[in-house]
């Protein structure tokens, strides 16, 4: 019998292809820029589309693997990304790329919902927080391998090869998930069953849905805008992103640690806080001091403490037969949200004249995680009920 951690293993594997079918663009941009006849701003939209089908699917996302199964509407979803992918290589047509960047972002949609689902489906009251901290680490996992494999192949071999690439590796998560992946004894128990969302569960789902949100906020704006920042303080471009991108690979290890903390201490909350705090602190001190490096380091351990934390409170209001739908609006809410946040950072630094207030809105956004998290905590306990409070005049 396999066991949760190497059920983990797979989905694993499986998410890191999202990430780096995302990269993917990025990745190679001044070839594809130049295949394409394509400026910049063209590039970022073709990037972005792959988020938009996010906050019109989401929801619909859940409810499909909740009729068909999780492990089908995941094969289903692999077998869209590499359509996309496919559909990609085979003409360089701006309409074509934007074809299969929307068929392959609809899958990684319907992954992305469903299989935080199925991790808290095997670890939900044990090592919750740890586990569902491995998983999203699958996200930088997949970014810097596309980093590291995508411009290298792009170069020698051309954007096909790219592209292909690309496909084969969602090839290996769709024969990871398919040979691998079985649904646990109490999903299989309570199979058939159809629970219902009570009104205090959607405002819970949906207030971990905006602390999972604002805290990406934050996140984006140190990797979007971070670079830009330090340029205006006379950084050569590659200077400043390679120093930036020290904050992401030290959130690889920083993420799991904040979730075996919050299981080992059970004080998952006060990591929460603690982290939110911290990085937000961070992420002002960063624009206002001479002391880069030694902020961008103390960033990249700090910040991905919270992550698991955060994760893991869906788990908390959503039992197994609520979780398809619950996960699909926990989602809903992260990409209407973020799809707006960076477009309001983008304003604000234009605004001002500078890349800093980006990065002071997104300061903003991680100190606003404990307030919804003491949201959070009222609607759990059942004190906090709007809906009922309300009397009509006599």
């Amino acid at each position: 019998m396999r066991s949760r951690w190497t059920i983990l293993a797979a989905l694993f594997v499986a998410r890191a292809t999202i990430a780096f079918q995302f990269q993917s663009v990025a990745a190679v941009a001044p070839q594809l820029s130049q295949s394409l006849s394509a400026s910049l701003a063209d590039i970022g939209v073709l990037i972005g589309l792959y988020f938009a089908p996010g906050t019109a699917l989401a929801l619909p996302g859940g409810a499909i693997g909740r009729r068909y199964g999780d492990k089908v509407t995941v094969l289903a979803g692999l077998l869209m990304m590499l359509a996309g992918e496919l559909l990609m290589t085979t003409s360089t047509s701006w309409s074509v790329q934007i074809a299969g960047r929307l068929t392959a972002g609809i899958g990684g949609v319907l992954l992305n919902v469903l299989m935080t689902k199925m991790v808290a489906d095997w670890f939900a009251g044990r090592e919750i927080a740890t586990a569902m901290a491995i998983f999203i680490n699958s996200w930088p996992a997949g970014i810097a391998l596309s980093l590291m494999l995508l411009p290298a192949i792009g170069t020698e071999l051309g954007l096909h090869a790219v592209n292909l690439a690309v496909a084969g590796l969602i090839l290996i998560g769709l024969g990871v998930i398919a040979l691998v992946y079985r649904a646990p004894d109490t999903a299989v128990a309570a199979d058939g069953e159809r629970g219902s969302l009570t009104a205090d569960t959607i405002c819970a789902v949906i207030a971990a849905g905006l602390i999972w949100c604002l805290y990406n906020i934050g996140f984006a704006m140190i990797f979007s805008f971070g670079p830009s920042m330090l340029v205006e303080q006379g950084w050569s471009g590659a200077a400043a992103g390679s120093t930036v991108s020290i904050v992401l690979w030290l959130a690889a290890l920083s993420v799991p640690l904040g979730g075996f903390l919050a299981d080992r201490t059970r004080r998952g909350e006060a990591i929460l806080v603690t982290g939110c705090i911290a990085f937000a602190v961070l992420t002002l001190l960063l624009s206002r001091s001479g002391m880069v490096l030694p902020i961008i380091v103390a960033l990249g351990i700090l910040c991905g403490l919270p992550a698991g934390p955060i994760m893991s409170l869906p788990a908390r209001v959503l039992d197994q037969t609520m979780r398809p739908i619950g996960m699909g609006l926990f989602y809903t809410v992260f990409y209407a949200g973020m799809l707006a946040g960076p477009a309001i950072g983008g304003k604000l630094s234009t605004s001002f004249g500078s890349a800093s207030a980006a990065l002071d809105f997104g300061a903003a956004a991680l100190l606003a995680c404990p307030v919804v998290l003491w949201l959070f905590r009222r609607i759990v306990a059942g004190r906090y009920r709007p809906a009922r409070s309300v009397r009509a005049p006599t």
